[in-house]
């Protein structure tokens, strides 16, 4: 699989990675063998790039990837995490001294020396106009607690102002055909500055799958059922903040653009592959077919320019009124 360099890291990732936030929970059960079956296949389908986050599972999906490190030691296989979720959400929180138990706790989980790279998991928008905040991570680094640092963002203007950090490695930001704002000023001051790009949430919470109808149901323990207005985290996290009849209406128009035995899930996936200056995409996964199925997505020929366009017109038609001036 073509791998990209994840922006000041200067470590090399594939362009389609794994989010591992099926495996923590919030998606419904997924057995312990189950996961690590979906770290397997994302291995042998070429994915060097693992996403996963403290409060996944308050830990789950973290152990589950350090039993697999462990299990596979010379992989090279590259592991981003995040911090800051298991705590109120208060800038007073991110301190120096929360930051070394949170990334404590995180390197016995995955049972590492050295955290790959940690992000700041949504923190609240004060968080990136704090100096302090910033001289906390620089330290991170210089104790060799972490290799590099980042962000996770809800917006584009919190993108922004992170990538405006001399340390900042990465942003992580909802990126999809139902989420285009991040091309108008994200990815290019991103790319200027050297800077990586992680989209999340790449098929909106499975919407872009085009397997979803106006009757589809989850259960209980599912975000896409308690969280659709945003009831326990934010709502664009969720079905990427669209509701949910209009998200399955667009999602069957968006599957018609799918090119000759695409899906209309690997094309959602390819769009994203190839905008200018994404570091990868990292799409979940709850059974080893869904993530070889996934990964098979970077190995599409590029979409044509007129499928672009066709994207274009229907976010602006269907999308844009609902997400564009949120995030």
């Amino acid at each position: 699989m073509e791998q990209r360099v994840l922006g000041r890291t200067g470590r090399a990732v594939s362009v389609v990675g794994l989010g591992t936030w099926q495996l923590g929970g919030d998606w419904g059960e997924v057995r312990e063998t189950d996961a690590l079956a979906v770290l397997d296949a994302a291995a042998e389908a070429g994915v060097t790039f693992f996403d996963t986050a403290d409060v996944y599972g308050d830990g789950r999906s973290e152990r589950l990837i350090g039993r697999w490190l462990r299990e596979h030691p010379d992989t090279g296989t590259f592991v981003a995490t995040k911090m800051g979720r298991r705590v109120e959400q208060r800038p007073e929180h991110y301190t120096l001294e929360n930051f070394r138990l949170w990334t404590d706790r995180s390197r016995a989980n995955l049972g590492v020396e050295t955290l790959d790279l940690v992000q700041l998991h949504c923190p609240p928008t004060a968080v990136y106009s704090s100096d302090a905040v910033f001289d906390a991570l620089d330290t991170l680094v210089a104790e060799e607690r972490v290799a590099a640092y980042a962000v996770s963002v809800e917006t584009c203007e919190e993108a922004l102002a992170a990538i405006a950090r001399p340390g900042t490695a990465s942003v992580q930001i909802i990126l999809n055909p139902f989420r285009l704002k991040p091309l108008e000023r994200v990815v290019p001051a991103a790319a200027e500055a050297g800077v990586g790009i992680i989209a999340r949430v790449p098929l909106a919470s499975g919407l872009l799958s085009g397997r979803y109808t106006h009757e589809t149901a989850f259960g209980p323990d599912d975000h896409r059922t308690f969280n659709r207005h945003g009831e326990a985290f934010d709502q664009g996290e969720t079905f990427s903040g669209v509701d949910f009849a209009t998200g399955v209406t667009a999602a069957s128009e968006f599957a018609g653009l799918a090119p000759e035995g695409a899906t209309p899930a690997a094309t959602a996936l390819r769009w994203i592959v190839q905008q200018p200056g994404v570091s990868s995409v990292i799409p979940g996964a709850r059974s080893p077919e869904q993530a070889r199925a996934n990964a098979a997505a970077a190995a599409l020929p590029p979409l044509p320019e007129a499928t672009s366009a066709a994207v274009r017109e229907l976010y602006d038609r269907s999308i844009r009124p609902q997400v564009h001036h949120r995030w």
